[in-house]
């Protein structure tokens, strides 16, 4: 190092006689001790949060800080304590009687990688404060999106036993909300997407990935009779080692299809999670993409194929009316309609969605079936499904149980998976999603007794004024109805419904939003950005609704980004007495 990047700071007596002082460059403070016949500088603000180290205690080497009592090896600022973080440390020179220090040493990793590999501490050791830093950091330096989902994505790929789960799940919807949110709000919605994959892999095994097949000939036909076959079987490992040599050796439409095939062999499975979890799944290599990605990824969702709970095994989906059965005899009948419909366009008819909505399941059935016969695509049967699903959200009573608010969400992102999906693949099978989807529209019919009217408004109010009020809303217990009134008078007048979904996005991503809301929201926007005309406004007051009836929470995690946030900027947490 060069004698020019050195400045002095202190005469050398001084120091030996205090043993220690803080002194000032350039806005920075910097502790120095005499310790052991030796002059160190750190940064004398502590790593974890902030406290100033020139308050701490020096021993046999070790600079120990008073707050919470992270440990530091003084000379090169290696913590002990892997939730507290290195102390920048700066080089030293003593010579004519004063101590001078270089104030701007070239970083040993650069603060990107830095940041990155903070980030992957943080999720094995699962500290939040650790995560939000490095989430805060990484975007600093440019690339806040990609190595907080990339880095989340292969740890919980490979640390979840179990396969892909509520925490990755939680990624890939907050990677999709990340687009609609803007400034501190993109770095929460990375924030809680990587402390949900963290916190749901922590304490489990790693899973060993399975390998493909040698044989590179095998035709769709043959692997997607192989994988349906194993999945059916609950064989884990014969179906992962399918599914690899799928991604190894087809296009990933193929792939789609043979998922999509599996996920809807069998009735609504899971209650929606095994659908939503594969879309959630091929959403997240829509950001990474499929060459590296795929096999890791896809592979973890085998267990939810495999695993699943499947609705016909249920009650509810046999007694009193058997709906298991009536989408089984559709099924035995989708090749002949779809051979109907070759070459026809559908016309929607206008009461479509209010049979969705109706009490005869038989009915229903056979709406849907004259639709496929009618040449209604899987595209528009599933987003026809959807519409019914978001109007039980939007319509839901809350004179019911609040556990219900799941039952009709769960249908509602089962049905958005279904119509997302359907830009992926033409596979006939996703037919069938639109039935189960449309059967468990069925059964959720009693919530929406009676239906909670979607409240009317009038124009002339400032929309930067009803969104504020909106985000009041949040702070309040109940204010269901009163959220949703806002979303329809910010549309009535004419507000911006990007500002919109915005609000929304701050108001979710502040609290410790269970998966469930963590999922509504996003879906609520998804299906906004599907429509096209006066159903926009539904999904918003859905979603609206959802995010009322689960707030205010003791919102930890915001106060944890926070800390982190200003510890970024370099604000004082302590203040001394």
């Amino acid at each position: 190092m060069s004698a020019e990047n050195y400045v002095p700071v202190c005469d050398l007596a001084d120091l030996e006689e205090e043993g220690r002082t803080v002194v000032q460059y350039d806005g920075r403070a910097v502790a120095l001790f005499f310790h052991e016949e030796e002059v160190h500088a750190v940064d004398n603000r502590c790593p974890h949060m902030g406290f100033p180290l020139v308050r701490g205690t020096v021993e046999e080497g070790v600079l120990t800080c008073h707050w919470h009592h992270a440990r530091f090896e003084l000379a090169e600022g290696d913590t002990f304590d892997p939730w507290a973080d290195d102390v920048q440390t700066f080089p030293v020179e003593v010579g004519d009687g004063e101590v001078r220090i270089d104030p701007d040493p070239e970083p040993t990793v650069p603060p990107a990688t830095r940041w990155r590999n903070r980030l992957a501490d943080g999720m094995q050791e699962d500290i939040t404060l650790v995560q939000a830093k490095a989430v805060i950091g990484v975007d600093e330096h440019g690339d806040g999106f990609r190595t907080p989902l990339e880095t989340a994505a292969n740890f919980g790929t490979k640390y979840r036993a179990s396969g892909w789960g509520r925490g990755l799940t939680s990624l890939s919807y907050m990677a999709e909300i990340h687009r609609d949110v803007g400034g501190r709000d993109r770095r929460r919605a990375m924030f809680t997407g990587v402390r949900e994959v963290s916190d749901n892999v922590a304490g489990e095994a790693p899973r060993f990935q399975q390998h493909a097949f040698e044989n590179r000939d095998l035709s769709k036909e043959r692997l997607k009779s192989w994988f349906r076959a194993n999945c059916e079987v609950r064989d884990e490992d014969g179906a992962e080692r399918t599914l690899l040599t799928a991604v190894e050796t087809l296009p990933p439409a193929d792939v789609v299809e043979i998922l999509v095939a599996a996920a809807t062999d069998h009735l609504y499975m899971n209650s929606s999670h095994t659908l939503d979890f594969v879309n959630s799944a091929l959403t997240t290599l829509d950001h990474l993409g499929w060459e590296e990605h795929a096999a890791p990824v896809l592979a973890s969702t085998v267990p939810q194929l495999t695993g699943a709970t499947r609705s016909e095994e249920l009650s509810s989906w046999r007694q009193p009316v058997d709906i298991a059965a009536l989408c089984f005899d559709a099924r035995e009948r989708l090749d002949d309609l779809v051979a109907a419909g070759s070459g026809r366009e559908w016309d929607e008819p206008d009461d479509f969605v209010e049979t969705l909505l109706g009490e005869d399941p038989e009915a229903i059935v056979e709406a849907l079936c004259d639709a496929i016969a009618a040449g209604a695509t899987q595209r528009e049967l599933t987003d026809a499904v959807a519409r019914a699903a978001t109007r039980r959200v939007a319509y839901f009573a809350t004179n019911n149980e609040f556990n219900d608010w799941d039952t009709v969400h769960h249908t509602l992102v089962y049905a958005n998976a279904a119509h997302e999906l359907a830009d992926r693949t033409d596979a006939t099978e996703l037919y069938r999603a639109a039935f189960d989807g449309a059967m468990s529209v069925y059964l959720d019919r009693f919530l929406n007794s009676p239906r909670a009217p979607v409240p009317t408004a009038e124009a002339g109010r400032d929309p930067q004024e009803i969104r504020s009020e909106l985000l009041e809303c949040f702070d309040e217990q109940g204010a269901v109805n009163r959220a949703a009134r806002l979303v329809v008078e910010h549309f009535e007048c004419d507000g911006d419904p990007a500002d919109l979904k915005a609000v929304l996005g701050r108001g979710l991503l502040r609290e410790d939003a269970d998966f469930h809301t963590l999922q509504n929201v996003p879906a609520a926007f998804r299906r906004f950005d599907a429509l096209d005309d006066e159903e926009r406004r539904l999904a918003l007051v859905a979603g609206a609704r959802y995010l009322a009836a689960h707030t205010p929470t003791r919102r930890e995690h915001e106060q944890t980004f926070s800390i982190a946030t200003r510890l970024h900027r370099g604000e004082r947490l302590h203040k001394a007495e």
